[in-house]
């Protein structure tokens, strides 16, 4: 079972949050900031926590452009793979292709063009 981070925009809620059921479907851990920030909670200590704690981080790539947010946790995931720290950044089409330039690299799991497509090559990523 693997730990996984979905990092995502707001605007992006519902079809980030069906895509952090599948992943839990699938059996592993994930953290998603709608069920791991409860009222009164630090968001920045409990987003901090998430980010040490996985093992792959789904940046979910928004029609809506990125946010500062989202760089931050895409930014640190990726600090913490260069470093060997055991995590690794799964860039995810979402709701939009866009995708920063230091990712553009990397294949992308396309939810776009084929949600149970992309679902099923995120999954194989994730060992």
């Amino acid at each position: 079972m693997a730990s996984v981070f979905i990092s995502y925009r707001g605007a992006d809620v519902q079809p980030a949050e069906r895509l952090a059921q599948a992943l839990r479907d699938a059996g592993h851990e994930v953290f998603f900031a709608e069920w791991g920030i409860d009222v009164g909670d630090s968001i920045v200590a409990r987003v901090d926590a998430g980010l040490q704690a996985v093992g792959y981080l789904a940046l979910c790539l928004s029609s809506a452009g990125s946010s500062d947010w989202l760089k931050r946790e895409w930014m640190s995931a990726l600090s913490r793979q260069l470093s060997g720290k055991g995590v690794k950044v799964l860039p995810v089409y979402l709701t939009g292709r866009e995708r920063p330039a230091l990712l553009a690299d990397i294949k992308c799991a396309d939810l776009v063009a084929d949600w149970d497509g992309g679902v099923a090559a995120l999954l194989r990523a994730i060992r």
